[in-house]
């Protein structure tokens, strides 16, 4: 063996060590995988929102709290399901609380309205809290409270047993970050452009800064 291998052999016995090290260094930084269903109007913006969220994992758009099995998102809209747009927010419990994303999720909606959310009126675009156990119903409870408080009006989000998540199509994913030309009420657009039009038009960010103020949780 030559003396320039001899010399590779402890450097790469330590890149090896350091490797290691960090791999156990990330298996002990993360948390358990966790879920949240909430319903908070249109699951773009649900979903486009909490994906911005540091320790989120994904968001995934679909449908829940119905009695329709693997309803589509016309016969949703349409009523008759039961059924709310919900979002099934996966996070890492290492690195985000369930609270904290219970506090962002009251902040970025108008808990007030018991007909829909902004310019999308009916019952599957009213807002909901879906919990499966009691430690999560405490949970969404203060912080319902906590956000009734705050605005010093009655928060009328209803709190409710998980039911089946059934997700919604796959053009409904990630719709925020499409590429695909869509005809607006504008003209054509780019499909991330025209969900801007859309939260735009549909006055969801104005209604928020205008309820909750600088404690709004998210714009666009």
């Amino acid at each position: 063996m030559t003396s320039s291998m001899q010399n590779l052999k402890p450097l790469f016995l330590s890149t090896l060590i350091a490797v290691a090290l960090m791999l156990q260094c990330g298996r002990a930084d993360a948390g358990p995988r966790e879920s949240l269903i909430v319903a908070g109007g249109c699951f773009w913006c649900v979903e486009a929102d909490f994906e911005k969220v540091p320790g989120v994992i994904e968001a995934v758009s679909g449908y829940t709290g119905g009695k329709t099995k693997n309803p589509t998102y016309k016969q949703v809209t349409r009523g008759g399901t039961g059924h709310y747009e919900a979002v099934k927010i996966t996070f890492d419990a290492g690195r985000v609380s369930r609270e904290k994303l219970l506090h962002l999720f009251f902040r970025s909606i108008d808990p007030t309205d018991a007909g829909g959310q902004f310019c999308d009126r009916g019952k599957s675009y009213r807002t909901a809290i879906f919990v499966s156990n009691n430690a999560e119903k405490a949970l969404a409870t203060k912080a319902k409270a906590t956000a009734q408080a705050a605005l010093g009006k009655k928060v009328v989000t209803p709190i409710l047993g998980t039911k089946t998540f059934y997700p919604a199509e796959a053009y409904h994913q990630d719709y925020y970050k499409g590429s695909k030309i869509i005809v607006t009420r504008a003209g054509p657009k780019k499909q991330s452009k025209a969900y801007k039009f859309y939260r735009k038009s549909c006055g969801r960010d104005a209604r928020v800064k205008q309820l909750w103020g600088n404690a709004a949780a998210f714009s666009g």
